[in-house]
């Protein structure tokens, strides 16, 4: 375990090196940044104009699945994709071998493989939302609430990271994955409204077949003292049932891998 997450730091430290080469340029992606948290909650505040709640959301809990939103996609912007757009190329191009080579596990190596070390200003601002919606709300939450809020957020995060792993594992037999990663992408950015507010289909589809709700909605939830132990105890084992259909899934890619010279 201690060797992995040494070779995590050492990728994360070259990628923030080559990030900061030109400090003019991560400054800017830092202001760029905190611009586009601005644009992100447009539309919430556009929503709200006028109204109290929505689907029996109020404006201030809405900011908090806001809040994770932002969170989860700075990791999928900042590690993730970075990795999966990487990954594409090694096996495009034949580099993958050389992957396969180290004596590491090539998911582990491919999945931390490039950062993009400005995505934590879009992290800081998500726990800057939420500070701020606490604040609206008139009370802090509680420590027990707090707790299961952040487990939930590592099982959003697994969720989401496994959906682009079995992305990764289909580039295997399919090379050109871009729309694929847009369409992704696309669906993703449902989840920064509450999953309630969607129709009846659309909710199970954004609950058992996608999980949007299990990335944002849930963790919400939780941090808001609203979610029952039953349904936070499923989303959990929900995550973990899908990282573990992902890890099975890119290992068969792994064994169909003929490289590009072959």
């Amino acid at each position: 375990m201690m060797r992995y997450l040494r070779l995590l730091l050492v990728q994360l430290r070259i990628s923030a090196a080559a990030g900061m080469a030109y400090r003019a340029d991560f400054l800017l992606e830092g202001v760029m940044s905190f611009a586009s948290i601005g644009l992100t909650l447009l539309p919430l505040i556009v929503l709200y104009n006028g109204r109290e709640t929505v689907a029996g959301w109020d404006a201030p809990s809405a900011l908090i699945v806001m809040s994770y939103f932002m969170a989860v996609r700075a990791v999928l912007e900042g590690v993730v994709s970075p990795s999966f757009v990487d990954l594409v190329e090694r096996i495009r191009s034949g580099a993958f071998d050389y992957v396969l080579l180290k004596p590491v596990d090539a998911q582990a190596m491919v999945s931390a493989s490039r950062f993009e070390p400005w995505q934590v200003f879009h992290f800081l601002g998500a726990i800057a939302v939420a500070i701020y919606a606490f604040h609206q709300r008139g009370s802090a939450p509680e420590l027990a609430h707090l707790a299961l809020g952040l487990v939930l957020f590592v099982a959003g995060v697994l969720a989401m990271y496994s959906l682009w792993i079995l992305c990764a594992a289909a580039s295997f037999w399919v090379v050109r994955l871009d729309n694929l990663t847009y369409l992704l992408g696309s669906i993703f950015d449902t989840a920064r409204w509450p999953v309630q507010v969607f129709p009846h289909v659309w909710r199970l589809v954004f609950t058992f077949v996608i999980p949007i709700a299990v990335m944002t909605t849930y963790p919400a939830m939780a941090l808001l003292g609203r979610l029952e132990a039953q349904t936070a105890l499923a989303t959990i084992g929900g995550a973990i049932a899908l990282l573990v259909i992902s890890r099975l899934i890119w290992r068969a890619a792994i064994r169909s891998y003929t490289s590009a010279s072959s």
